[in-house]
């Protein structure tokens, strides 16, 4: 986490600067050379300029992939720009890459903008290996011949002259090259090396700030690309953090003591954060030896009194339902964050995705209901956590947080959340248990009951997650059963009955009403700002409550002549010559919606494991607005 006060930028007035509202910059290199961090730490700097931000990582599916490969692509996409930003943006501006290969993937998926400036590492026109020559020149002139702007640049060369292994340098160097380009100011650049390599010998991070202010340097002299992007002087403290730093930080907010997990990509370095700071106040990370484990271990852990969540991703969350299902049936607060990646089974394990949606809400045997909340961006994971807490030890049951990859590595400036008791979970009741009070005193109206904890006097009872009474002794006979399902139901009910319709960005009527949920509202509502501003009359919803909804979802689809969902999951194509009416699988919020409010609900997804963008969801949403008679 890198926290700052916006300071005005200092620029070098040698050259003249263009003035740019916004670029987007990706830093692609192989596995290992640094790229990630790099394109991160450009971005910490912009952040603590006062631009806005928004990273993507591009990781590889292979912990560690061939070099030189087109599949083994590692880095970082940054969108910078004089405005808040939600979301990774369009198609890129500028490009360095460290090997002509890892930039050939980025080109066929159509990330690099026509036109796009392409910084390329000069060194393999000269290899030893002569098959690498011919590789790299043929790239090269493919990527002329298509418009690209390709400027070679020697840094192996310039690295070598400070270090005797550029390829653990690069990096920085790299680095400096990006400050100079787009007038970010040197010395926040050396203050953030500095905090990059914390933790390592006061020589590794003087070593980098050579490296970084000899990029600067040679950028200077050699490249001619000068631009400024308008900053925005705050006065506030903010943060720079990812989803799942954010995630992390709202586990300690919210006064949760116990994590529970198996690693799992890309839910994983949550557990990481949490492992380096939640001792410090008092909080246990527990690494289970499977996914099964970690979520009774979280169990537990609650039902003894704990607050206990356990974090996973799709796979994970699988091997989680029958674990689930008992703290759904034994009525034990549990918080469940599932980071969602491409599926089925291995699928994307790097990649992004919504496609667990209809599994949190319906994974488990039995009738098992959940409460399902979904962030919508970097802020929303932290505060969500608290309220997932919440939930969870006020209706005795499970609350499944619906993160994603695009969430969990993307980096977005916020303000620095001001710490408030009332997010902290208060101690629990360990009073006597009042003489006839029964463990499982359903309320006949909201299916609450007082949470009782071993030891707690008078609380004494059964645990189980066979169907129980009241009095919670086994019950095979039907009413039982009913009786159990009917006050399980019930806090569904009662939670909806306090949740606020979510508001409308745009107007409360028109054409076209839009309907996402989770990590595309960025891009969602980017898009129907451009549409808006063309005088089209469209507008959206997001939802952050899944299940339950709120109330008033129908009355405002009803004002609307076409609904659409945008999501990142399947959903079949008309144009598919078997797809007709009666066959057609739709994406889960679209089929959610249909059912739900008998409303003719269309809708629209991608599935290329990356974040959606504007204005690919722009033109979907224009080709809607064409069948609005």
């Amino acid at each position: 986490m890198t926290e700052m006060l916006v300071r005005e930028p200092r620029t070098t007035p040698a050259r003249e600067r263009t003035l740019i509202e916004e670029h987007i910059v990706e830093v692609l290199s192989d596995s290992g050379e640094g790229a990630q961090r790099c394109g991160q730490s450009f971005a910490a700097i912009a952040a603590r300029s006062g631009r806005g931000i928004w990273t993507v990582e591009i990781i590889p599916a292979e912990i560690q992939p061939p070099a030189r490969s087109v599949a083994g692509a590692s880095g970082n996409r940054v969108r910078v720009a004089g405005h808040e930003i939600t979301n990774g943006g369009d198609e890129c501006d500028l490009v360095v890459a460290f090997n002509e290969q890892v930039l050939l993937g980025r080109v066929r998926a159509g990330e690099l903008k026509a036109g796009c400036t392409i910084l390329l590492e000069s060194m393999w026109r000269e290899d030893r290996d002569p098959q690498i020559q011919r590789a790299y020149a043929e790239t090269y002139d493919r990527l002329v011949a298509d418009g690209y702007r390709v400027i070679e640049a020697p840094f192996e060369r310039e690295c070598r002259k400070l270090v005797s292994d550029p390829h653990r340098g690069k990096n920085m160097f790299v680095l400096g090259v990006l400050c100079q380009i787009y007038g970010l100011d040197l010395g926040l650049a050396r203050e953030q090396v500095a905090i990059t390599f914390g933790k390592k010998d006061r020589k590794v991070i003087e070593s980098n700030v050579r490296l970084l202010e000899a990029g600067w340097a040679w950028a200077d002299e050699n490249v001619d690309l000068r631009f400024e992007i308008p900053a925005r002087p705050a006065t506030e403290t903010r943060v720079v953090i990812n989803g799942n730093q954010a995630i992390a930080l709202g586990i300690l907010a919210a006064g949760i003591d116990i994590c529970a997990m198996y690693p799992i990509t890309p839910a994983t370095s949550a557990s990481h954060y949490l492992s380096e700071i939640f001792e410090k106040v008092g909080g246990i990370v527990h690494q289970a030896e499977d996914e099964i484990a970690a979520v009774t271990f979280a169990i537990g852990a609650s039902y003894a009194g704990k607050c206990a969540v356990t974090i996973t991703s799709g796979p994970g969350f699988s091997l989680k339902q029958e674990g689930i299902g008992l703290a759904v049936m034994a009525e034990i607060p549990l918080v469940v964050v599932d980071v969602q990646r491409g599926g089925p089974s291995t699928g994307l394990p790097t990649k992004a995705e919504q496609g667990d949606l209809l599994p949190a809400m319906f994974g488990a045997h039995g009738d098992a209901p959940k409460v399902v909340i979904a962030p919508s961006g970097i802020e929303d994971c932290f505060y969500t956590m608290i309220t997932a807490r919440k939930i969870a030890e006020t209706f005795n049951t499970v609350v499944v947080v619906l993160s994603d990859a695009s969430l969990a590595t993307a980096q977005q400036p916020f303000r620095r959340p001001a710490f408030s008791e009332d997010w902290v979970a208060p101690p629990v009741d360990q009073s006597p248990v009042p003489e006839g009070a029964l463990p499982y005193g359903w309320d006949e109206t909201t299916g609450l009951f007082r949470r009782s904890i071993p030891g707690q006097p008078g609380g004494m009872h059964t645990v189980t997650g066979i169907t129980h009474d009241r009095r919670s002794r086994i019950g095979y006979d039907p009413e039982t059963h009913e009786d159990g399902l009917r006050h399980r139901s019930l806090k569904l009910a009662a939670l909806q009955r306090t949740l606020r319709c979510p508001d409308v960005f745009g107007d409360a009527e028109g054409d076209l009403l839009v309907i996402g949920w989770g990590s595309t509202k960025g891009a969602i509502e980017e898009a129907v700002a451009a549409l808006r501003a063309e005088g089209r009359r469209v507008s959206s919803l997001h939802l952050r409550f899944i299940q339950p909804m709120p109330s008033g979802i129908g009355e405002i689809m009803a004002r609307f002549r076409k609904v659409v969902t945008v999501e990142a999951s399947w959903s079949d194509r008309v144009e598919d010559a078997l797809i007709d009416r009666e066959n057609r699988r739709y994406s889960a919020l679209a089929m959610l919606l249909r059912s739900k409010y008998l409303v003719d609900v269309d809708c629209w997804t991608e599935t290329f494991g990356r974040p959606l963008k504007p204005g690919i969801v722009r033109a979907a949403l224009a080709g809607f607005l064409k069948e609005v008679k």
